[in-house]
C-alpha cells in the first residue's frame, strides 16, 4: 500500500481503496475529537493526596482519607473503579506484596476521600501508596506514582520521657522590660512586664550514623526551635492558638540533615503567644474572671533518632536544659515585642557555648487534656513590602507608608549608638489631613497596650531585628530615635500569616470589581493566624460570626480544607454548660461569641452560633468530604436543641445578635442605624440551620432528629412570614422590614411563592427610593444581597449599589484610600481620622458574588464537592466578561464568559469524574450551542441530559452560547 498525503495543498493521490479507507478513518477520528468523541485517551493521576494533603508528615488519623486527580482527554470521562495499594516500604508496593492494604479492584465512582481500610496504622511510621483506576469505557490508567504518608506521635504514650519545661527564674534588668497599660477609666498608665520569654539550651553527642530524626516540639506559647545555631523550618508564631488546657498542637520536623556527628545544640526560644498572654482583656469584664492567661508559657521537645544499625535513641527537654532570659525583654502578641540588643547571649544555641552562669530549667505540668499534630499550614513570613512615601509627621518624626494594610511585622537595619532606643509605632491610619499617624484602634484602647516595637541598640555597626512573638495590623510606622531619613535599606513591613495555598481567581472586565476582589483576599489573608480572626490589631479574636459570614467567599479562593475542620474544634473545646432559656434546669454546651481562647464575651448569640453549623455545611459542599459533618454531629444537634428553647409563643426564637455595622451604625451613640431587628435575622439564619441539621441528621443515620427538625423548619417558616412579612405603606410592594431580613428570606427561600415578586420589588423600592440606590446592610445583609438581587433579575441594581461613588458602598470605601475593609461604615472624610478596625474579614463575604453571580459556579447540595455544579451567570450589563477558577477535590473548573449582543459565550472547563449542569431558560435553551452544534446535533455524538432548565454535560472543555433572557 502507498498513499501520499500533501498536507499544504490537500491534495490526496490515492493508490488502492485500502489507502482510501485509512485516510477516512482518520478523518473521522479527528472531527470525533473535536466534537467530544469517548474514544481511548491517555489517564494522568495528579495531585494525589491523603487527608487532603500531599505526601504529608504527622497525620493522626486511625482511617486516613485517600485522594486523587485524573487528567484525561477527551468527553464525559469518569472513572468506573479504582485500586489502591498501601505498603509498610516501597519495595513491596505491588499487587502481590502490598502487606497493608490490598483491596483489589472496587466498582466505586469514588475518587475522593477513600477511607483506610487496611491493617492499623501506627505511630511514627512511613507507609507508601498508589493508586489506579478504570474509567468509564473499563480502560485502566497505569499506576500512579508511589507517595507516602508519615504518621505522627498519634498518643500521649509516645512522647515518651519528655518533660515540660518553663522558666525558673525571671532574670531581667533591662528598664525596657516595662510597657504602659492603660483602659477605661484609668487615670494613669501602670507599668507592666508580662512573663518573661525563656531561652532553653541542651547539647547532644551523636556517635552513630543517623538513618532518621524527627523533632516533635509543642510550645504553649509561641516557641523557636534552633539546632546547631540555625532556626529548624521557616514557621513563625508557631504553633496555633487553641483553648490549650483542652487542646494544644505539636509541630514535627525533619531534622535528619541539620544533624552533624558528635555535638550537637539545641536551642529553644518561648515566648508568651496567646497562652501566657496576661495583661490585654485580663479586665474584660465578659471574660474569665481569673484572667486571660493560661499560665507561665512552657514547651516540650521530643526528639526520635534512628541510627543505620538499627538501634534507636530518644532526646527531649527535661531538667538538665538550662535556662536564661536574653534580649526579648518584653513580649505582648497585642503590645508588641522589645528587645534590648546590649542583653544579647551570644552563641547561645550552639555547641561548646559556656553555659555555666544559666540555671536549670524548671519542670512543670501544666494544665492540659489533649495535644495533636497540627494539620494546619504554619504561619509564615509571605512577603515584604518597602516603603512607598516617606514624610514627617507633625512632632517631627519620620513616617514610613508601606502601601497596604497588612499583618506582620517591622525588619529594622538601623546603626546607632549603644543604649538608643528606637521606637516603632504601627498604626492601620493617617489623619484625614494626611499629616501623622492616627492610631485609632490601634492606639490601645480596649486592649491597654498601643501597637509599639522597641529595639535598643547595643552600637555595633548596622543592627538587623525583626520580632518573633507578636504581630500587628499596619499599613503606617512612625519611627523615633534614628538620625537619618528611613529608606528601604533600613525598614520594611512583613506580611506574617497562615500560609494557605490560594487556589481560586476572579477577573472581569470591570476593574472596580476586581479591585474590590483583591481587598476581599487581602482582607482575609491579614487575619488568619491559625484562626479566622476579627481583626489583626484591637482583638485578634475569633468570634463566631465573623466567621462564617466570610466562610464562603474563602473557600472559593483558597483551600481551607484543615482550618476549619482545626477551628472547629476550637468552638467544640470552648463549649461550656449554659443553662436553657425557656427550661433553665436544662444544661446545654453551648460555644460563646469567641473562639478559642479566654477572652470570651457571652454565650454565643444564634446569628453567631449558628458557625457551629454553617462551617461543616460549608465545607461539606464544597470538599465533599462528610467526616466532619459526622464528627460535630452530637455538637450541632445540641446547640440546636439549645436555641429552640428560646422559642416564644409565636414559634419565633427569642435571641438574636444583629446585623453587625451597617451604615453609621454605632451600638452606642447611634443604635438605630441597625434597620434589622436582631430577632429578625438571627431567626431566617435558624431557619436555614433548621434545614441544614435536617439534612446533617439523615447523614448520622438519626431519623428521628431529621422528622423533627422538618417539622421545627415548617413551624418557623409559617410563624415567620406571619410576623414579619408586611405591605410597605403607599405601594404595592411587601417585605421583611428591613434590607437585610429580605435579603435573608430571598436567599434561605421563606418567600411564599405567590409573593416573592412583590418581595423583590419591596427590597428594589427600599434600594432606590428611600435609599437613594443604596444599601443598609450590615454583615448579615450584605454577604447575600448582590447575590439575590442578580438572582431575581436585578443584576443591574446589584452593580449600581456597589458601584456608586458615594456612602455607603464598597466604591465609596475604595475611594477613602483603604486597602482593606474597614470594620464599620461611616462617612470618612468627616472625621479626624478612621477610628475602630480597618481591617474586618467579616466585610470579605459579600465577594463571594463574584463566583457564584458574576462567575456563576455553585456546588450542588446533592452531589457536593462540585461532583455536580451549576453554572448560571447572572451579571450586569456593565460587565462584558468574566474569568474564574474554581478549586475542587477533581481538579480545577474554570468559566470563562463573554457578552456580546446579548449572547453569552462561555469557555467552560468541566473535571474528570464531574458534571456540570447549564442553567438555561426555555428560550435560552433554543438558541442554545454547545462547541458550535445546536443541542440536538452535538447529542447525536455526545451523552447530555436534558432537563427542566437545565442541560447536564460530563467531563471536558465546551464552548457553550446562547442568547441571554435578560440581562
Amino acid at each position: 500500500m502507498k498513499y501520499k498525503i500533501n498536507i499544504h495543498s490537500c491534495n490526496l493521490i490515492m493508490v488502492n481503496k485500502q489507502a482510501l479507507f485509512l485516510v477516512l478513518l482518520i478523518a473521522v477520528f479527528c472531527i470525533s475529537c473535536k466534537q467530544g468523541s469517548t474514544l481511548i485517551t491517555p489517564i494522568a493521576l495528579e495531585q494525589l493526596t491523603v487527608d487532603a494533603k500531599e505526601n504529608p508528615s504527622a497525620i493522626e488519623s486511625e482511617q486516613p482519607l485517600f485522594s486523587w486527580i485524573v487528567n484525561a482527554q477527551g468527553y464525559n470521562k469518569s472513572q468506573s473503579a479504582y485500586h489502591i495499594l498501601v505498603a509498610s516500604s516501597e519495595e513491596i508496593l505491588n499487587e502481590d506484596g502490598a502487606d497493608l492494604w490490598n483491596l483489589d479492584k472496587v466498582n466505586s465512582e469514588q475518587s475522593t476521600f477513600v477511607k483506610y481500610q487496611g491493617k492499623a496504622i501506627e505511630a511514627m511510621k512511613n507507609y507508601y501508596w498508589k493508586v489506579k483506576i478504570w474509567d468509564e469505557n473499563n480502560v485502566a490508567s497505569n499506576w500512579s506514582e508511589v507517595q507516602t504518608f508519615q504518621t505522627g506521635l498519634m498518643t500521649s504514650e509516645n512522647w515518651g520521657n519528655s518533660k515540660w519545661i518553663t522558666l525558673n527564674k525571671d532574670t531581667r534588668t533591662s528598664e525596657h522590660r516595662f510597657r504602659d497599660y492603660k483602659i477605661g477609666r484609668m487615670e494613669k498608665p501602670e507599668p507592666v512586664d508580662g512573663f518573661a520569654a525563656s531561652y532553653f539550651r541542651n547539647e547532644v553527642a551523636i556517635d552513630k550514623t543517623i538513618k532518621n530524626a524527627q523533632a516533635y516540639i509543642c510550645g504553649l506559647g509561641y516557641y523557636e526551635l534552633y539546632l546547631n545555631g540555625e532556626k529548624v523550618g521557616d514557621h513563625v508564631l508557631d504553633p496555633a492558638p487553641s483553648n490549650y488546657d483542652k487542646q494544644a498542637y505539636y509541630v514535627n520536623y525533619d531534622i535528619t540533615e541539620q544533624l552533624k556527628a558528635g555535638k550537637n545544640a539545641f536551642g529553644i526560644i518561648l515566648g508568651n503567644g496567646f497562652y501566657g498572654q496576661n495583661i490585654s482583656w485580663n479586665r474584660d469584664p465578659e471574660s474569665n474572671k481569673k484572667g486571660v492567661s493560661y499560665g507561665p508559657p512552657t514547651v516540650k521537645l521530643l526528639v526520635k533518632l534512628q541510627y543505620n544499625d538499627g538501634t534507636e535513641a530518644d532526646f527531649y527537654t527535661d531538667e538538665t536544659w538550662k535556662e536564661a532570659t536574653g534580649p526579648i525583654v518584653f513580649n505582648n502578641i497585642y503590645g508588641g515585642d522589645t528587645y534590648d540588643a546590649r542583653f544579647e547571649l551570644g552563641d547561645w544555641n550552639t555547641v561548646g557555648y559556656n553555659d555555666a552562669k544559666w540555671e536549670n530549667a524548671k519542670e512543670t505540668l501544666p494544665k492540659l487534656k489533649k495535644i495533636s499534630a497540627q494539620q494546619i499550614p504554619p504561619i509564615k513570613k509571605l512577603k515584604e513590602f518597602e516603603p512607598q512615601k516617606v514624610f514627617k509627621g507633625a512632632d517631627g518624626e519620620w513616617v514610613v507608608d508601606f502601601g497596604q494594610n497588612i499583618a506582620g511585622w517591622v525588619k529594622l537595619n538601623v546603626k546607632e549608638k549603644e543604649g538608643q532606643l528606637v521606637e516603632v509605632i504601627t498604626t492601620e491610619a493617617l489623619l484625614t489631613n494626611g499629616k501623622d499617624i492616627f492610631q485609632g484602634s490601634t492606639g490601645g484602647g480596649a486592649n491597654g497596650m498601643p501597637q509599639i516595637y522597641k529595639y535598643i541598640c547595643k552600637g555595633d555597626d548596622v543592627e538587623s531585628w525583626e520580632p518573633k512573638f507578636s504581630y500587628h495590623g499596619f499599613r503606617y510606622a512612625k519611627i523615633k530615635g534614628i538620625s537619618s531619613k528611613p529608606d528601604a535599606n533600613m525598614i520594611k513591613a512583613v506580611l506574617v500569616a497562615t500560609d494557605i495555598k490560594e487556589t481560586g481567581s476572579f477577573s472581569s472586565s470591570d476593574e472596580l470589581l476586581n479591585k474590590m476582589h483583591n481587598i476581599s483576599k487581602w482582607t482575609i489573608v491579614d487575619n488568619l493566624h491559625g484562626i479566622p480572626e476579627d481583626c489583626p490589631h484591637r482583638e485578634k479574636c475569633g468570634w463566631l460570626g465573623d466567621a462564617h459570614a466570610f466562610c464562603e467567599y474563602a473557600l472559593y479562593n483558597y483551600d481551607m480544607y484543615d482550618f476549619y475542620k482545626k477551628y472547629m474544634e476550637d468552638i467544640r473545646t470552648q463549649m461550656r454548660p449554659t443553662k436553657g432559656h425557656n427550661n433553665p434546669e436544662i444544661n446545654f454546651q453551648v460555644p460563646t461569641m469567641i473562639a478559642p481562647g479566654k477572652r470570651t464575651s457571652t454565650y454565643a448569640k444564634i446569628d453567631w452560633g449558628v458557625a457551629t453549623m454553617y462551617l461543616p455545611w460549608y465545607n461539606y459542599k464544597f470538599y465533599g468530604d462528610d467526616a466532619i459533618v459526622k464528627e460535630f454531629y452530637p455538637e450541632m444537634k445540641g446547640l440546636t436543641d439549645f436555641y429552640l428553647n428560646f422559642k416564644g409563643d409565636n414559634g419565633i426564637m427569642q435571641d438574636g445578635m444583629g446585623d453587625w455595622c451597617p451604615p453609621l451604625w454605632d451600638r452606642r451613640s447611634n443604635p438605630s442605624a441597625m434597620e434589622c431587628d436582631p430577632i429578625i435575622s438571627a431567626n431566617a439564619y435558624f431557619y436555614d440551620v433548621l434545614g441544614i441539621m435536617e439534612r446533617f441528621a439523615k447523614m448520622n443515620n438519626d431519623p428521628v432528629y431529621e422528622a423533627q427538625m422538618k417539622q421545627e423548619k415548617e413551624a418557623l417558616l409559617e410563624a415567620f412570614n406571619k410576623e414579619f412579612l408586611v405591605e410597605i405603606p403607599n405601594t404595592e410592594h411587601k417585605w421583611y422590614q428591613s434590607q437585610t431580613a429580605t435579603v435573608q428570606a430571598l436567599q434561605f427561600n421563606m418567600v411564599p411563592e405567590a409573593e416573592v415578586e412583590n418581595v423583590v420589588n419591596g427590597l428594589a423600592h427600599d434600594i432606590l427610593e428611600v435609599k437613594g440606590g443604596h444599601h443598609s446592610t450590615g454583615i448579615h445583609g450584605n454577604r447575600y444581597i448582590y447575590t439575590v438581587l442578580s438572582k431575581y433579575g436585578k443584576a443591574d441594581l446589584a452593580y449600581q449599589i456597589l458601584t456608586t461613588p458615594d456612602f455607603p458602598s464598597q466604591t465609596y470605601v475604595m475611594n477613602s484610600g483603604f486597602t482593606t475593609w474597614p470594620e464599620r461604615q461611616f462617612v470618612w472624610e468627616e472625621m479626624e481620622g478612621p477610628t475602630n478596625s480597618l481591617n474586618h474579614p467579616m466585610h470579605s463575604g459579600f465577594a463571594a458574588y463574584f463566583y457564584e453571580s458574576l462567575g456563576g459556579v455553585k456546588s450542588s447540595i446533592d452531589n457536593p464537592g462540585f461532583k455536580v455544579f451549576t453554572v448560571n451567570p447572572e451579571y450586569p450589563r456593565e460587565v462584558t466578561h468574566t474569568n474564574v477558577t474554581i478549586p475542587t477535590p477533581y481538579g480545577d473548573i474554570t468559566n470563562k464568559w463573554n457578552t456580546k449582543d446579548n449572547v453569552l459565550s462561555m469557555n467552560l472547563e468541566v473535571p474528570f469524574n464531574t458534571k456540570a449542569k447549564v442553567m438555561v431558560t426555555t428560550s435560552e435553551f433554543e438558541s442554545l450551542q454547545i462547541n458550535g452544534l445546536s443541542v440536538e446535533d452535538f447529542k447525536k455524538q455526545n451523552t447530555i441530559e436534558i432537563t427542566e432548565g437545565a442541560v447536564i454535560i460530563g467531563s471536558g472543555n465546551y464552548k457553550i452560547e446562547y442568547s441571554k433572557t435578560s440581562i
